[in-house]
Formats: structure tokens, C-alpha cells, sequence
């Protein structure tokens, strides 16, 4: 059962933590973190688990001092998700999300652009950013399912605080210095370097990390940066000036004739190639073009790169209507042995990670907790988020790909869907915590967690 398997997984959290105690409490936390009805607030998730008439301090202090590494909750749980994607390399999402918050006194707090302002007019909004990886499970290819997207890193990526206006002159070059080691790409450069490495001790060291993001990662810093044995696969603009490298004999080294994804795409030159994949529920024909050994001088330099160039896809509002057309993408990618059709479902199954953002938000109610430790606003938030990936995965173990009986009866007017949502595991974990009081006595006790399993599981 979903239970069963779930706690199973969030026993591999054991090593994480010093003390029995504090992995009492970081399961705890997990579990009614899934199960909180309402504002999902520390205190809340408390009271949800009867313990809203003894003392809080500890649960806080758990985040705030006890000594223990969030990202280590995503690497216990490595190998499960591992075992459910095949293939020469390991598919994986990269997004930054941003949390509101209303708090003036959290620390990493600072004014950002809201990704929901109209294109008119840009909004700011204040709150977290974090940088999140998720692992691009390829259910599609032996169910007609789309592919689920299992968070393996959530880590908080702060903006270096500016020094105010009376500030000298040596802490304003200090500030351009090191604003320049602190930003977005290069903390993603950080969390694919980590990510490497756990995939190295989660034993496929084989495996090369291909890592798929949009625009705001396809720049200089992540394009030039060493990675070892990581490939990136990014959405590029359509006017980004590449060549290819200069002739052989030539003192150059990029050729004189420059040009763009959009001229690439309306060169009759370079002919369409068609394929089929998944997408949106189903198989969809896809065109593209494909164009090896580019280079980009002012973003990646001297190293190669492959651009594809993906065809406007047509679609209509309603059936009658006149025929409309989605704009094209352009991709480039350092990955130039993979086939692109391969290259090309990795990036289509990368929506699935603005799937994980959204259940995260508003299933979960991620960055809801109140607060205010430079420790906690970061370990909570990555807390619930392991959580989260410990249900995705315990529901394939338990019930496979596929929603059936034992979910809850769809609405009326959606009864088409293939897989289980996220609020359909915590309408079914709920159902199934109820049902097992042994289980909410055994983790009320501070007992070991193998009592928690087998009470679930009788």
C-alpha cells in the first residue's frame, strides 16, 4: 500500500541525522506535511498530527540548529528513482521557482521579478528563489502515459544582498566582485556538480547527466563551465548570432559568415525532418531541423555545439476555427552524439518539472511555513519537497504507472486521465492514515521506525 511503501523510503533518511530524535522529527514533519489540510504551516502540520497541545520548540529547532545536510534527503532516495530510468544517460530538469513571502526579516528574502507580470508591465514580488532538479522518469515508453518528473534537488538561490547608498567605495567593488560568483547560473553550476557526484555513488558513473533548461541557462557562464560528463540542452533566442569554425589553413578561428536559428529555420537549404513523439497524452508529429558543429563565440567559444530547430506546431482553439500556429524553438545542446529524436523528448518531458512547481505550490503549499532562521527558510522548503518525491516514488512502487481502482473516482467532467496526480496520492494517503491508527500512534511515540513500517503495513 501507498503508506507502506512511503515510509519505507523515508527510512533511508536515517544516516542523514545524528540522533534518533531528530529523524523522528524530520519524518514527522514529512508525513504531515503530505497530510495537512489548509495553510501547510509548521504549526499546522503540527496540530494535524495531534500534537498541537505539547511543545513546538524542538520541531522549530530541527531546522534551525540540529546538524544535518537537506540535499542528502534527494541522494537517500536516488536509487529508487534511478531504477525507473533506462538508457545511455540520465534525463533531468532544470528550474529556478520563486516563494512569496511577506516577512521583511528573512534573511535570503529579496525583491525579484514576478514570472506572472504581463508582458506589458514587469511586477516585483517579494519572496525566496530556489534552484530545483528533477529526474525525467520516461514512463511513456511502455505506457501511454506521460513522464513524471521526480525532484532529486531543491537548494535556495539567494541574491547577494546590496550595500546601501552610504557605503564606501571598497564595499561597492567587493559587491561587483562578488556578485558575479553568486548568481543564478553559477549556483546552478554548483548544483549539477553535486548532482554528478551523487549519481556517481548512486552507481551509474556510465550515465552521462543530460540536463534540460530554458533560456535563462543558456549563457556563457553554464556553456563554458568544466562539467564533467553533463551535457546541457537549452532554449535558445532566435536571433543569437553562431558560425561554423573557420576553414582549415585559415588564421581564424570562427568563420566570417554569421547567422541565426531564425535564418537556419528559413534556409530551404537544410531539409525538414519529421518524427512522432510524446507529448501532451498522446503521439504527435513533430518537425525539426538539425545542424551539428556550430559554434557560439560569444556564449560557449571554441566548443562545439548542435542547434535544433523545431517547427511551429498547428492547433485550434475549437474545431472550427481557423488554423493558428505555437512559435518555433531553437536548441542548442553540447551533446552531439545522441540522436535527436531522443534529444528532443527529453526537452518536451521537461514541462514536467512546471507540473512539480505547481503541486509543490498548490497541493503541498510549499514556502507557507512561517520562518525567519537563515537555515530554516532553506531546510523546510526542501524538507516537504523530498517528501513529495518520496510519494511520486512509493506510489509507483506501490500501484505501478497507471491510476485504477484504488484511487479515488474521478470528476465527472475528467475522467480521461491516465496517471495519478499528486492530489490524488494525498487523497489516498489521508484514506489510508486514517484507516491505520496504529501507524499515528507509533509515530506520535517516539518509537523506531520500523515500528512505524510494520504498523502500516498490518
Amino acid at each position: 500500500m501507498l503508506l507502506t511503501r512511503l515510509l519505507a523510503l523515508v527510512s533511508l533518511w536515517r544516516p542523514v541525522f545524528e540522533q534518533e530524535r531528530s529523524f523522528q522529527q524530520a519524518v514527522r514533519q514529512a508525513v504531515g506535511a503530505l497530510l495537512v489540510v489548509g495553510s501547510a504551516t509548521l504549526t499546522r502540520i503540527l496540530a494535524g498530527l495531534g500534537r498541537d497541545q505539547q511543545d513546538w520548540s524542538a520541531e522549530y529547532k530541527l531546522h534551525a540548529r540540529a546538524e544535518w545536510n537537506e540535499q542528502d534527503l534527494f541522494d537517500a532516495l536516488l536509487p529508487a528513482a534511478l531504477a525507473h530510468c533506462p538508457g545511455r544517460f540520465v534525463p533531468v530538469a532544470l528550474d529556478d521557482t520563486r516563494l512569496r513571502k511577506t516577512g521583511q526579516r528573512i534573511p535570503t528574502a529579496f525583491w525579484q521579478r514576478d514570472p506572472l507580470s504581463p508582458p506589458f508591465r514587469v511586477n516585483l514580488q517579494w519572496g525566496l528563489r530556489f534552484l530545483q532538479a528533477s529526474l525525467l522518469l520516461p514512463l511513456h515508453r511502455k505506457h501511454k502515459v506521460n513522464a513524471r518528473a521526480v525532484p532529486v534537488r531543491f537548494v535556495a538561490a539567494p541574491s547577494l544582498k546590496k550595500p546601501g547608498a552610504k557605503a564606501d567605495w571598497q564595499e561597492q567593488e567587493h559587491y561587483r566582485r562578488q556578485r558575479k560568483q553568486h548568481n543564478l547560473s553559477q549556483q546552478a553550476v554548483s548544483l549539477l556538480t553535486g548532482l554528478r557526484q551523487s549519481l556517481d555513488d548512486a552507481g551509474v558513473r556510465q550515465k552521462h547527466l543530460l540536463v534540460a533548461g530554458d533560456g535563462s541557462f543558456c549563457n556563457r557562464t553554464l556553456f563554458r563551465a568544466p562539467l564533467d560528463r553533463i551535457d546541457l540542452l537549452c532554449r535558445t533566442r532566435a536571433d543569437v548570432r553562431l558560425c561554423r569554425p573557420a576553414p582549415a589553413g585559415s588564421r581564424r578561428r570562427y568563420s566570417a559568415e554569421k547567422f541565426t536559428p531564425e535564418q537556419v529555420r528559413q534556409n530551404e537549404a537544410v531539409a525538414w525532418q519529421s518524427t512522432k513523439l510524446w507529448h501532451g497524452g498522446k503521439g504527435r508529429k513533430l518537425r525539426y531541423k538539425e545542424m551539428d558543429l556550430v559554434l557560439w563565440q560569444n556564449g560557449a567559444g571554441q566548443r562545439p555545439l548542435r542547434l535544433l530547430v523545431v517547427a511551429p506546431v498547428p492547433y485550434r482553439r475549437t474545431p472550427r476555427s481557423r488554423l493558428l500556429y505555437r512559435r518555433s524553438a531553437y536548441l542548442l545542446t553540447t551533446d552531439r552524439s545522441t540522436p535527436a529524436i531522443q534529444l528532443l523528448q527529453v526537452y518536451l518531458d521537461r514541462w514536467e518539472i512546471e507540473v512539480n512547481h505547481r503541486e509543490e505550490k498548490t497541493t503541498l503549499g510549499v514556502g507557507q511555513a512561517q520562518l525567519w532562521s537563515r537555515k530554516s527558510v532553506a531546510r523546510q522548503p526542501a524538507l516537504v519537497i523530498a517528501a513529495y518525491s518520496a510519494l511520486l516514488l512509493a506510489s509507483l512502487q506501490a500501484y505501478g504507472v497507471t491510476r485504477h481502482e484504488v484511487y479515488r473516482l474521478l470528476p465527472k467532467w475528467r475522467r480521461t486521465s491516465q496517471r495519478p496526480s499528486c492530489l490524488d496520492l494525498v487523497t489516498l494517503l489521508r484514506q489510508q492514515w486514517h484507516e491505520r491508527p496504529k501507524t499515528a500512534a507509533a509515530l506520535e511515540s517516539q518509537s523506531r521506525y520500523q515500528q512505524m513500517i510494520l504498523s502500516a503495513a498490518a
